[in-house]
């Protein structure tokens, strides 16, 4: 979704980031054409932008896009608010590796060259999280980027407001 014309204030932002005030800006989820807004309204080009990227949400043309700008994708929610967790087909993928669901989740986005952020506040789960010294073959990269949120079990049991507000599918298939 564009978010139209989207301009910096050329006679502030810049000049915050002369002074120092500000080292770099970033984008929170741009699509392309926000991004190409910002790009051609700023004389600052953003250094990151923070967009949601999990197993069954993978848009490759968006990561392309913004790796091919040199700008850094940031995805949060890689665990997509706990979705997989439940889903058998990345149990078993995550069990060949001998790892947990949420590590095989942060791995695969780490592969996708993403800087990661999942989100805990369980001491536990942030060590169990940093621990993704594993390789997720190509093969089963490619079956993880075809998933779809509907493949998940947790998916069909969340409101029709939460899924509208986080997932990029028709919500009345549910």
């Amino acid at each position: 979704m564009a978010l139209g014309i989207w301009k910096i204030p050329d006679d502030q932002t810049p000049k915050a980031v002369e002074e120092g005030k500000l080292r770099t800006i970033g984008a929170p989820s741009f699509e392309k054409e926000d991004l190409d807004n910002l790009m051609q309204n700023s004389s600052i080009k953003p250094v990151v932008n923070q967009i949601l990227v999990y197993i069954g949400e993978t848009p490759m043309n968006l990561i392309d896009y913004i790796q091919g700008n040199d700008i850094v994708v940031e995805a949060f929610s890689p665990i997509a608010h706990r979705a997989p967790l439940n889903d058998p087909k990345i149990k078993k993928m995550g069990d060949k590796y001998g790892v947990t669901v949420p590590q095989l989740c942060i791995r695969y986005d780490w592969k996708l060259n993403c800087v990661v952020l999942p989100k805990s506040a369980n001491p536990a789960h942030m060590k169990s999280n940093a621990e993704i010294d594993f390789v997720i073959s190509d093969e089963d990269m490619d079956k993880l980027k075809k998933f779809t949120p509907v493949d998940y079990v947790m998916v069909k049991q969340a409101s029709p407001q939460y899924l509208a507000a986080r997932c990029k599918f028709n919500c009345s298939r549910l």
